[in-house]
């Protein structure tokens, strides 16, 4: 079964603010955040770091704007 790219943002996105991390696990988490991002280009159908400039579809720029959001999240502080 494929899920649609909207699926997939619909489950990944929501888990974003609960992401947090201390310096010990920053390897992790990024690579975490890393992982979200592929597979929001793969369901898209894309491949991660192609450059398409402005020519950007919207999928690629909602991708792009979750990766940072979670890798922003990395940098707050840890309770």
């Amino acid at each position: 079964m494929k899920l649609s790219f909207t699926a997939t943002l619909l489950t990944l996105v929501p888990l974003l603010p609960f992401t947090t991390a201390g310096p010990a696990a920053y390897g992790v988490c990024q690579s975490g955040c890393a992982a979200v991002v592929m597979a929001c280009y793969t369901a898209a159908g894309f491949t991660w770091g192609a450059t398409l400039g402005a020519t950007a579809p919207a999928t690629i720029l909602a991708c792009n704007a979750a990766f940072g959001t979670c890798a922003a999240l990395l940098l707050a502080p840890t309770p």
